[in-house]
């Protein structure tokens, strides 16, 4: 892959734009869109705009970035209620992201007031309005969601937006989504782009009950977690055998501070400990249940 400047505008299938990162070697959204990825992986599943009509809405937006997910909610929870009183909280690691959007004027394209509380994000990690308080916290996910946590905050739907799994193992470990789970009314939503065997194992081992979401722009639905199985669609047989393999062994981080080499050795190592299927084996069997099915 041919190495982007930092923070360099990219087009995005749905006009919008997003940016690459060197770091982790991965677009920030969907190349199929960042918009549309904000609103089906995001927006629509957490039914928040069900909850705009309540009149408060609290939402934790896990790896905040260029802000597109929290912009598309408040987008959605404005049109349902105007009057709806948001409490926020967003989690991200590097503060330049947030800010490189706005110098790129990507808050532009959002309605008032949204278009004025990203660049006070951006800039000060504080916004306020008479519908909308919101703190931007810079750092270690591990270690600013527990502060969060101290401070009593709780989210009737939460964002986990974090790069893939074996990029940034650190945000999908079975201990750091116990922390996530302290953060969720009891009947809230959590969703996430990931349909990883091991990501959606871990959220059952956080305490979690999990269902799939409509794929958007590539084969490989979303995931959509919370305390009850109402409301959420019902993994297929294909994806309960899925996490019946090796696949499925979560990335685990005991004490909240280790490397992402560090626990993607540990899980490598308990995969090769294991006497679970390997997940070729699961592949091979499905792929001749699709083909004995044409």
């Amino acid at each position: 892959m041919t190495q982007i400047p930092a923070f360099t505008p990219q087009p995005t299938g749905d006009g919008s734009w997003t940016f690459f990162s060197p770091e982790f070697g991965e677009l920030f959204h969907s190349h199929h869109g960042a918009k549309q990825e904000a609103n089906k992986k995001f927006v629509e599943p957490t039914r928040l705009v069900g909850q705009a009509l309540k009149g408060e809405v609290g939402l934790l937006d896990i790896c905040y970035g260029l802000g597109y997910n929290s912009a598309s909610a408040l987008e959605a929870l404005w049109s349902a209620n105007p009057r709806c009183e948001v409490s926020w909280v967003g989690l991200e690691l590097d503060e330049r992201v947030a800010e490189m959007a706005i110098a790129h004027n990507f808050h532009e394209n959002w309605p008032h007031p949204i278009n004025t509380i990203l660049p006070q994000l951006a800039s000060t990690g504080r916004a306020t309005t008479p519908q909308f308080t919101g703190i931007l916290h810079i750092g270690d996910a591990r270690q600013t969601l527990a502060s969060v946590i101290a401070q009593g905050f709780q989210a009737d739907a939460i964002f986990l937006d974090p790069f893939s799994p074996p990029t940034c193992p650190q945000l999908w470990t079975v201990e750091f989504l116990g922390l996530v789970a302290q953060v969720l009314k009891p009947e809230g939503y959590l969703a996430t782009y990931s349909c990883a065997a091991s990501v959606r194992a871990a959220l059952r081992l956080a305490g979690f009950e999990i269902g799939t979401t409509v794929p958007v722009g590539r084969k490989s639905p979303g995931t959509l977690a919370r305390f009850c199985l109402d409301d959420l669609i019902p993994l297929s047989q294909k994806e309960e055998e899925h996490l019946q393999t090796r696949a499925a062994i979560p990335y685990r981080d005991p004490s909240l501070t280790d490397t992402a080499e560090v626990i993607g050795d540990r899980r490598q190592q308990e995969q090769q400990n294991s006497s679970l299927e390997p997940s070729s084996h699961w592949k091979k069997r499905w792929g001749a249940i699709a083909g004995n099915n044409k």
